[in-house]
């Protein structure tokens, strides 16, 4: 399953031009809660299409009846640009517990990368919902890579995955290597660069959340 928030008109089409936008990236902190409002519709959306369980809830004059989430999800971001997407979603799922992966392009000598993980922390995952959360779908390898370690650890339950932008490159490339997984996408564009990059895009969104790295 894919859903793609572009396919339907909405306030997300905002949030998401102004990501792109190469005036309004100057704002880093709107740029980073453009990207946390982003999380909390995905959060909204994702919401829809987990159990519930009939609540009752004491209030000063009665009793209401209501229905409420049965299980929170876990969070799982690739950091650092995962960061403010992460943030949203935490916004609105927020009794998930979370974990943390550090996976970054390794530039060789020739001009080919490759995906290079260091860093994992994570709660137990086994018989969990866990949310897979990164800006930018560009080949899918880094997303496929450290959901595949995670499936191979632990017998996750049903896992999402979170994308504000994709390539149709990665999109594919995901759901070929993750065929159970549910993808929540902001928005699918068609190209990409030699160095991986997708076009339109929007850039590196680590850097415009946090600074350039070295």
């Amino acid at each position: 399953m894919a859903f793609i928030l572009s396919d339907q008109n909405s306030i997300a089409n905002q949030f998401i031009a102004e990501m792109r936008n190469v005036e309004v990236q100057q704002d880093r902190m709107r740029f980073r809660r453009n990207m946390e409002r982003l999380g909390e519709i995905f959060a909204y959306e994702i919401s829809k299409t987990l159990s519930y369980e009939p609540t009752e809830v004491e209030t000063p004059l009665g009793v209401s009846e209501t229905s409420l989430l049965g299980e929170h999800p876990v969070l799982m971001t690739i950091v650092r640009a995962g960061l403010p997407l992460h943030q949203g979603l935490l916004n609105y799922f927020d009794q998930a517990d979370c974990g943390f992966i550090g996976a970054y392009r390794k530039t060789k000598k020739s001009g080919a990368f490759e995906i290079a993980k260091k860093y994992v922390t994570s709660p137990d995952l086994k018989d969990k919902i866990v949310i897979m959360v990164d800006p930018m779908l560009a080949t899918g390898s880094s997303m496929v890579l450290s959901c595949k370690e995670l499936l191979g650890t632990y017998a996750i339950k049903e896992l999402h995955i979170v994308a504000a932008i994709s390539s149709e490159e990665g999109l594919e490339h995901v759901k070929a290597y993750l065929p159970k997984a549910k993808l929540w996408i902001g928005v699918v564009d068609s190209e990409m660069t030699s160095k991986a990059y997708i076009v339109p895009g929007l850039g590196d969104a680590g850097d415009l959340a946090f600074g350039e790295k070295v």
